[in-house]
């Protein structure tokens, strides 16, 4: 395999990172992964016999999409062309069509573009690959943190095969640290360092599965932890913690990983689950969503899921998104676990929402007929000649303040659109509502049956 960049030049040598020398040489150094690249499965065997076609790589920061595309090309002896969305355009996309029509012409020799992060590039990019993927002039190797199916045109999609790569356990974060520690060539057996297995447990359980944050984080420690008098480094678990800081959490804001969380939070307050909740309007919080977003969010829902089951429920979501408004991070953080504890733990009705829907329906599908006569304000004698008004009753003037006539119009008369659960506060309404329906029946009616009856 020969690496160029984009002009075909060889990519100069200079010093490079830990994550980068330690990346494997073989599938056979290759940590994680397993369900794709354990020994007789599909892709190991299509990489081992140097046949194969465009293939789009999808998964978290650290899993090894790179480090795939480079034995790829090493096990097919591909000319290897590395390429980023980020940094290139369509101009580019030719000018690699160029490198790799010459190196088949003169070499016979087939050229591997891998496109790092390709959900970056828009469609007109995307379409340029097209017809030269198709030809054979380049066999195109994608990599993605974003869900393909959104993310690349349907046409490239369909040309291409699609692997779905895993985060790295923690258990595998440790193999590719002990093996870094040890490495005297590549990695950092050269500096003898006394590292404890508690420090690596903890840097495995920070990285989130992201290889190149665990050799990154160690390589820093190692590299900054001061000697001690027999000249022997030792990495400590509070050097590592200072080192890290923080747990890097995967997360893109215009992204599938936010949708995936703000679906998580949104149903497990369906659920009534207030542990989950907790958790996962915490990870989106630590993440950096922004927390009037969850809220608005938690608004919606309480219409949405509780509704009159609860009236209190819309109260809370709003005070909640006050609070945080007042007061920000992280004092006001505090409010929307509060509401999302509330949430979650209060009676569920979607009987508001889906008698809603219902209306909307019936509003695009049937005639708009006009307002019946007697629910129509009359503010001129003219408009009470024509009849606006007549024969209208006046609920106050009648017991219970209630009157048998109709409200909707003639196409849509008897409709019924809300119907209330039995849950929370809609057992009341409920009660109300089927009270009134037998007034208008002119049944008789069991006082105990009244809506203010305490009953």
């Amino acid at each position: 395999m020969e690496e160029i960049d984009l002009f075909g030049k060889k990519e100069e040598e200079g010093p490079a990172p830990l994550a980068e020398r330690m990346r494997p040489q073989s599938l056979d150094e290759f940590v994680g992964q397993e369900h794709l690249l354990r020994k007789g499965k599909p892709l190991r065997e299509a990489i081992e016999s140097g046949k194969m076609g465009s293939v789009i790589f999808w998964g978290p920061p650290g899993s090894g999409k790179t480090t795939l595309a480079r034995l790829i090309a090493k096990y097919t002896n591909s000319y290897f062309i590395s390429f980023s969305a980020v940094l290139s355009g369509v101009k580019e996309i030719r000018e690699v069509i160029k490198v790799s029509q010459y190196q088949w012409r003169t070499h016979q020799r087939e050229t591997i573009l891998f496109v790092d992060e390709i959900h970056r590039f828009n469609k007109a990019q995307q379409d340029a690959f097209l017809p030269y993927v198709e030809k054979g002039i380049i066999t195109l190797i994608g990599a993605t943190t974003e869900n393909p199916s959104f993310e690349v045109i349907s046409a490239l999609l369909s040309r291409c095969q699609v692997y779905t790569l895993n985060s790295l356990s923690p258990e595998e974060i440790l193999v590719i640290l002990r093996r870094a520690l040890g490495d005297k060539k590549r990695g950092l057996g050269g500096y003898t360092a006394q590292v404890e297995n508690e420090v690596l447990e903890y840097l495995a359980q920070m990285a989130n599965g992201d290889a190149r944050v665990a050799l990154t984080g160690i390589e820093f420690a190692t590299m900054t932890a001061p000697p001690n008098k027999d000249g022997q480094k030792r990495v400590t678990l509070k050097l590592i913690q200072e080192t890290l800081q923080k747990k890097v959490l995967l997360y893109d804001k215009s992204g599938e990983e936010h949708y995936n969380l703000i679906s998580a939070l949104h149903k497990s307050l369906r659920g009534s689950d207030p542990d989950a909740a907790l958790y996962w309007l915490t990870r989106m919080l630590e993440s950096g969503e922004d927390p009037l977003y969850i809220a608005r969010r938690m608004v919606r829902f309480a219409s949405e899921d509780v509704g009159n089951a609860d009236p209190r429920a819309l109260q809370v979501a709003l005070a909640a998104k006050d609070a945080y408004h007042f007061l920000g991070s992280p004092e006001g953080e505090l409010a929307l676990a509060q509401a999302a504890v509330y949430l979650a733990t209060t009676p569920k009705s979607n009987a508001v929402d889906r008698a809603f829907v219902a209306v909307k329906e019936d509003v695009q599908r049937t005639q708009a007929m006009p307002v019946p006569l007697h629910i129509r304000n009359a503010p001129t004698n003219l408009m009470k000649k024509l009849g606006y008004g007549k024969g209208y009753k006046f609920p106050h003037n009648f017991s219970e303040h209630f009157v048998a006539q109709d409200y909707l119009p003639e196409n849509l008369k008897g409709k019924r659109y809300y119907n209330p659960t039995g849950s929370g506060f809609e057992k009341e309404i409920k009660r109300r509502m089927e009270y009134w329906r037998r007034l208008r029946k002119g049944e008789k009616v069991n006082p105990s049956k009244k809506p203010d009856s305490p009953n």
